[in-house]
């Protein structure tokens, strides 16, 4: 793993400050520099992170990286991550990976091409719960999966309450924002792929115009496990949680789908009950590092490009089936789907 990997940070954004600069530091990277739009905002964000340069030019950051993290508003991403890959240099990306299905996959397939890493920088995926989900289930502790329920009902926080709830050109709504998440952890615990989806979604309010605060939905999967989702902006008190139910048992994961290495996963069988060990790495860590020894030549990222494709179609197809009230394919190879409302 190269830990002298130069990042640059595309979008002063509050996740970035939270967790992805302090993840990046403790993995021996170095952050040296960030672009925003705004040039206060910029040396703001920098002076307050220790980030030695600022800008608002993205060439001018990428002269001075090896990677780029890239946590803009949605509708950015497309363009600054091929700016990015053109000049050689690995990109993190956050999701959704663009606006459309066709624009994700050129992503993919341009930074192949170009040969830079492209990783998805979906987290739960990391998450001890999730991980330790997926091995039970890969033993076969609960025999053959057959469903799975996904509670990811949650209240977005004041500070965030901006361009996800009124910007429908940025990829407003919940759906893009947490249903995608869903969708890459069922694809990653269950090892399956989606084939089909049906949706409602909810404007309860708290989101302006057409965006959605709140979605309810199935997901057919190759195997034929069902999967249900709850998704929502607007809900202050509900616990989140993650289950799987199958022929010989179930595994119930609680306080799980959250950016904390918290969570528990309890396992029910016919012989009782069982509380799995949980890896309590930070998720973002994890990331970071499956990303660095990507870059060194060691494995892939932790959630590749063509995860963050597949978890687009998902919500694409989430999408219409919410505006057209009937079950959608989902289709990663589709290039006309659109997301934006």
């Amino acid at each position: 793993m190269n830990t002298t990997l130069r990042w640059g940070l595309i979008g002063a954004s509050t996740i970035a400050r939270e967790w992805m600069i302090d993840a990046i530091r403790s993995m021996g990277g170095d952050v040296v520099s960030v672009m925003s739009s705004d040039r206060d905002r910029a040396s703001a964000y920098a002076d307050a992170n220790r980030i030695p340069h600022a800008t608002t030019s993205l060439d001018e950051l990428l002269e001075k990286v090896d990677a780029v993290y890239v946590s803009t508003t949605n509708e950015l991403h497309h363009d600054q991550v091929l700016r990015s890959a053109r000049a050689g240099r690995h990109v993190l990306c956050e999701k959704p990976l663009a606006l459309t299905v066709g624009e994700a996959r050129g992503m993919v397939e341009a930074c192949r091409a170009l040969g830079v890493v492209l990783g998805t920088n979906h987290h739960l995926r990391n998450a001890g719960t999730h991980r330790a989900m997926r091995e039970a289930i890969a033993a076969g502790r609960i025999g053959r999966p057959l469903f799975a329920r996904v509670f990811h009902a949650v209240y977005l926080p004041a500070h965030l309450q901006g361009w996800r709830l009124t910007n429908p050109g940025a990829g407003a709504g919940v759906i893009l924002d947490i249903t995608v998440h869903d969708a890459d952890t069922l694809r990653f615990v269950l090892a399956d792929d989606p084939v089909e989806v049906t949706a409602m979604s909810q404007s309860a309010g708290l989101s302006q115009g057409e965006v959605e605060d709140g979605a309810m939905g199935a997901i057919r999967f190759s195997s034929g496990v069902l999967a249900q989702f709850h998704d929502a902006f607007t809900t202050a008190h509900a616990k989140t949680g993650f289950e799987v139910h199958g022929t010989d048992g179930s595994l119930i994961g609680t306080d799980c789908m959250t950016q904390k290495a918290v969570g528990d996963v309890l396992l029910r069988t016919a012989s009782g009950e069982e509380l799995l060990p949980i890896d309590r790495t930070n998720l973002y860590e994890r990331s970071v590092a499956r990303f660095a020894a990507a870059v060194a030549g060691d494995g892939e990222p932790a959630a590749t490009g063509d995860d963050g494709v597949w978890s687009l179609a998902v919500a694409a197809a989430a999408l219409e089936s919410a505006r057209t009230s009937r079950a959608v394919a989902i289709d990663p190879a589709q290039p006309t789907t659109k997301v934006s409302q």
